[in-house]
């Protein structure tokens, strides 16, 4: 198993855990917050709705792009026309559109859409979700069930790809902002939204079904899959009982935790591994492991290779994708370079010779040096280095924290790999390629 700790931070993959148990039927839950005489201006689908009203409509298009500092200014001045509560709500949206168009959707549908906090976080980067839209299309659903549907964001992918969706979720307020959002960008034909409980849905009508539990809960993040809302245990067999099935699950998911019928996928975009995905229901062999780089796609395929050896670093260092590492396909990586591992707990490949693969970044080593602030500092100084890319793996020392002790100066630029070669401490100098 490889060291995952790598860029500004470290990462420390989940214990791992039992094989899902049969379902408990536990299902997304939901709160809503009323004053004690249950006033339903705290109603939060009524609050959401009142900004669909020519009003509230207004009031978004007027606060559209609003700068964050400004926003003191701005409520103060809408208050003595409108609601406060309408204009709260309308500068809320504004922010969330900002971050949804800098994030995770095109802007021009980001400034239409409607999003919550908990939606917007959950929710799957447009490119993500077209192009799973894309391969479930590719394999024949022209309808797909699509459970806990959230704020809509896979629907709307897979409606733009022609294909007939039914949206469930069983918050409210999700619901509604679902509906709005197929309204808004004219998808409404083509999906349904329901508010329903997705351990009561019948999918029997629908070509394929795709499932996205809650992986969020009060206190953040969740890494015990039987956690999940629904639970993951309900969830395979919601997909293993029909035709054509995705399932998403997190990215740090334990293997032993999928099961053997599934095909499982890890998704990065732009270097950035973004989820897992078992699919059942493909025709690929059970068991069959790829990892899928955005855009693209350029797809690695598992080919059940053995841990590559290690070695002495050479010339070169290619850097995996995420998403090739949580795959555990180093080893084809390391075979398509001709390459073996600096260290046989660490992620990153050396080689002799330059070959271009799409699935690892190369660098150009010029330096291997025990691990040393003061050495450091002194090389950086010698090359004029004053633009410094700090990587790190199997190493406990931050990026930053090492950026600020040899403080880089000058017009040239560097990258130092905090890591180990053959199990001691070391930094790796060079440049990309």
């Amino acid at each position: 198993m490889y060291d995952y700790s790598h860029g500004v931070g470290s990462f420390q993959a989940p214990a791992p855990i039992p094989v899902p148990t049969p379902p408990t039927h536990r299902h997304r839950r939901h709160t809503v917050h009323r004053l004690a005489h249950n006033d339903p201006v705290n109603d939060p689908v009524l609050a959401f709705a009142a900004l669909l009203t020519p009003e509230g409509r207004a009031l978004l298009d007027e606060v559209r792009g609003t700068d964050p500092a400004k926003e003191l200014a701005v409520a103060t001045r809408l208050r003595r026309e409108h609601p406060a509560d309408l204009v709260s709500a309308a500068l809320g949206q504004a922010r969330l559109r900002q971050r949804a168009a800098a994030a995770k959707f095109a802007p021009e549908d980001a400034d239409r859409m409607f999003f919550t906090p908990n939606g917007f976080e959950q929710s799957t980067r447009a490119s993500v979700a077209t192009y799973r839209a894309r391969r479930l299309l590719d394999l024949g659903a022209t309808s797909v069930a699509d459970l806990c549907c959230g704020i809509g964001g896979d629907a709307i992918a897979l409606a733009r790809a022609g294909v007939r969706v039914l949206a469930v979720d069983r918050d409210p307020l999700t619901v509604a902002v679902a509906r709005a959002n197929a309204e808004a960008l004219g998808l409404a034909d083509l999906i349904e939204v329901r508010e329903a409980d997705v351990t009561d849905v019948d999918t029997s009508a629908y070509d394929a079904v795709f499932v996205d539990p809650a992986r969020r809960g009060g206190r953040g993040r969740i890494f015990d899959p039987e956690a999940y809302s629904p639970p993951l245990s309900w969830a395979i067999g919601a997909a293993t009982a029909a035709p054509l099935a995705a399932l998403k699950i997190a990215p740090g998911v334990p293997h032993e935790a999928i099961p053997a019928t599934a095909e499982a996928e890890w998704v990065s975009d732009g270097g950035d591994v973004k989820e897992a995905v078992l699919w059942f229901g493909t025709g690929v062999r059970p068991g069959a492991v790829r990892a899928t780089l955005l855009p693209g796609p350029r797809v690695l395929h598992g080919r059940g290779l053995p841990d590559p050896e290690a070695r002495s670093v050479g010339r070169y260092l290619y850097e995996p994708d995420g998403a090739v590492i949580r795959a555990h396909l180093v080893a084809e990586v390391a075979e398509e370079v001709g390459g073996g591992l600096i260290d046989e707990t660490i992620a990153y490949v050396t080689a002799d010779e330059l070959r271009p693969t799409a699935y690892a970044s190369a660098y150009e080593i010029t330096d291997q040096l025990p691990f040393g602030v003061k050495k450091l500092k002194a090389v950086l100084r010698e090359r004029g280095v004053g633009v410094l890319t700090v990587k790190k793996r199997g190493s406990a020392v931050e990026p930053e924290e090492l950026r600020k002790k040899v403080k880089p100066q000058g017009p040239n630029s560097a990258t130092v790999f905090l890591t180990r070669v053959a199990g001691a401490p070391t930094m790796l100098i060079g440049r990309p390629v």
